[in-house]
């Protein structure tokens, strides 16, 4: 696992070597084990390693092909490189490393951007061709691993994180409102756009072709579910029990030792029972068992024979390390779980290289519990236009519980569901919001994905969509920052070409069902198929971990919020000049209060606001301090 970054036109760059350095710099926590450089007049490369396969000095980057023509900086890991390796040696191409990297150097050179296509991992990567002049970049299918780019005054800057875009003199900082008014939607940045203008993220399953300073950027695989309604619930479960197995065998594949995430949910449990690790992390909050899963996690750990170490996140340790948590991510990020994956990464890193984790379970398999709202209730049987006339006066009255039902259910799908996070709707933003924008209404940002979907049902319509947004806006990129904050390489074997094939095919109540049961003693209602396979790898004593609700790092914000120290430290930042910048700050006293006095939870939308405060504050008003986060 690494950092890369680079940009083109180098020759008219002032002292392009010693910028070159300040980005690499700028990345050291995702590399701190070698680095690496390459420049001509066309284009400079930095490289920051994490050794992970082979390790010695022969696997350090920029990597080359065997005429030096053809030159590589990339992050990730590629899991058949060796059955990619044995193709391209018989059509006689010459390694000269056993690193993974160099199967895409010379694959690039036998199979051009259909080398993509072969591939099994998860990457990003950037080529430079010298004799075509053209520089090939490329995100993996999921979009576990980041890469972003910028044309800014003749130059493409690109890198694996924003801040080491900054330090080269073409880069102007500015920030862009409209992904600030979608962010409080979504409660992170979900287009291709960043919080700073001109910045762009290559989206998943995407490269870029940059040639005579022209860029072209192209989608190369996508999901598509199509159900296979013939194979039984068994051969369902025992396809995802042995793909899983095969993924995992593959996500192990390292000259370092790999330890697992554990909460008490069945996805990272799953993982760690099959990956037969030797070590598992897990963090929490204080004793109470709904924010803590250190308990559970260590009697799981002990039945599957496993050394288990926890951390109890202190209230103290969770607000203090929110600056250094916003300035790992880049953007601002709204979701409350990402400071307690900091520690467990952090946790992690104190005993090895290498983790696995349980990301992306939820997406393809259909784990999240609103997947099973459509159709859930006799509500759901009235007719369209009933349910919309009760909707809108519904919309007149103070939002709570039961209201919030009857205004969801007189909207379709692609009105009331945006994703797992929908902090404020586009009215409250406006509102709330001083400053004008151009922002889409977050139909427009959802509409693409519903477009592809149209004839899909429900629930498949909603994992689509989150497979494209939240997953790779929200819980990949938390995953990877935060890893990465602490030079942990962090891999999701559920997120694998293979196992994402067998899901495709998987009949929507095998996923998510209501009343479809046939074993009496696991009445699931979502992962339906995917728990009964995760059953048979645990042991029987934990047998109760493929039906146990996952808390999946719960954070107690809401109740936090409502004590002296956080609302006042909360109103500080509400109450600043920058909020007055962009917010009308009274109305943002209002949320906070109606929270402490119990009138309302608007925990998440004060959240939302203080994570961007916070941001802000980084990366605008403390300029200094990046160049020394950066260096310490």
């Amino acid at each position: 696992m690494c950092g890369i970054v680079g940009f083109t036109n180098a020759k008219a760059a002032e002292n392009a070597e010693g910028v070159l350095r300040q980005m690499t710099d700028r990345i050291r926590h995702r590399g701190p084990d070698a680095e690496g450089h390459f420049l001509n007049d066309e284009v400079a490369l930095g490289h920051r390693r994490l050794s992970i396969i082979d390790i010695t000095e022969q696997g350090n980057q920029p990597i080359f092909n065997e005429t030096g023509d053809v030159v590589l900086v990339f992050n990730g890991e590629i899991y058949n490189y060796r059955e990619i390796r044995e193709d391209l040696l018989k059509k006689g191409h010459s390694f000269r490393t056993e690193t993974d990297s160099e199967v895409l150097v010379h694959g690039y050179e036998e199979y051009g951007t259909e080398l993509l296509q072969k591939l099994r991992g998860m990457f990003a990567f950037v080529i430079w061709d010298d004799k075509a002049k053209t520089l090939f970049g490329a995100r993996d299918f999921f979009g576990i691993k980041p890469l972003y780019y910028a044309q800014m005054n003749g130059t493409l800057l690109f890198g694996s994180e924003i801040k080491a875009l900054m330090p080269h003199p073409a880069f102007e900082k500015k920030l862009n409102p409209d992904v600030l008014e979608q962010y409080l939607t979504f409660q992170y940045s979900p287009t291709e756009d960043t919080f700073f203008a001109g910045v762009k993220k290559l989206p998943p399953a995407h490269y870029f072709l940059y040639r005579d300073g022209r860029l072209t950027v192209e989608r190369y695989w996508d999901i598509k579910f199509d159900a296979d309604e013939q194979p039984l619930l068994g051969d369902w479960v025992r396809m995802i029990s042995e793909t899983f197995q095969d993924s995992v065998a593959a996500h192990k594949i390292a000259d370092v030792e790999v330890g697992s995430f554990l909460s008490s949910g069945v996805d990272s449990s799953y993982v760690a029972a099959v990956a037969n690790v030797d070590k598992t992390f897990t963090v929490g909050f204080g004793t109470d068992e709904k924010y803590n899963e250190i308990g559970w996690a260590k009697r799981f750990s002990r039945a599957i024979g496993k050394e288990n170490f926890s951390h109890v996140i202190t209230q103290k340790e969770y607000w203090d390390v929110l600056p250094a948590i916003q300035y790992q991510m880049d953007e601002p990020l709204a979701d409350p779980s990402c400071i307690a994956l900091y520690f467990v990464c952090k946790l992690a890193a104190e005993h090895v290289k290498v983790v696995l984790s349980g990301e992306g379970a939820d997406e393809i398999f259909g784990g999240y519990n609103v997947y099973s709202e459509p159709g859930a209730t006799w509500y759901d049987k009235l007719p369209m236009a009933l349910r919309r006339g009760v909707s809108k006066a519904a919309g007149v009255l103070p939002a709570k519980r039961g209201v919030n039902f009857l205004v969801r259910k007189g909207q379709t799908l692609e009105e009331r569901f945006i994703g797992n996070a929908y902090i404020f709707s586009p009215k409250e933003r406006k509102s709330l919001l001083k400053i004008q924008t151009g922002a889409p209404d977050p139909s427009a940002v959802t509409k693409p994905y519903y477009d592809k979907v149209q004839d899909a049902d429900e629930v498949t319509k909603m994992q689509y969509l989150d497979l494209h947004l939240w997953m790779a806006g929200d819980i990949l990129l938390k995953a990877d920052k935060m890893s990465m904050a602490h030079s942990l390489e962090l891999r999701v074997p559920f997120l694998d070409k293979k196992l994402m094939a067998v899901a495709e095919q998987i009949p929507t109540r095998y996923r998510v069902t209501h009343k479809f049961v046939t074993d009496k003693d696991t009445p699931y209602v979502t992962k339906y198929a995917m728990r009964l396979a995760a059953k048979r790898s645990t042991p029987p004593e934990t047998a109760d971990t493929a039906a146990k609700k996952k808390l999946g790092f719960p954070v107690p914000i809401r109740v936090w919020l409502k004590e002296d120290a956080c609302y006042e430290t909360v109103k500080q930042a509400l109450t600043s000049p920058a909020a007055a910048q962009f917010f009308r700050t009274e109305k943002l006293v209002k949320l906070l209060d109606d929270h402490k006095k119990g009138k309302a939870d608007n925990s998440r939308k004060i959240w939302t606001v203080y994570m961007f405060l916070v941001w802000y504050k980084v990366y605008f008003e403390d300029e200094q301090e990046i160049g020394g986060k950066a260096a310490s």
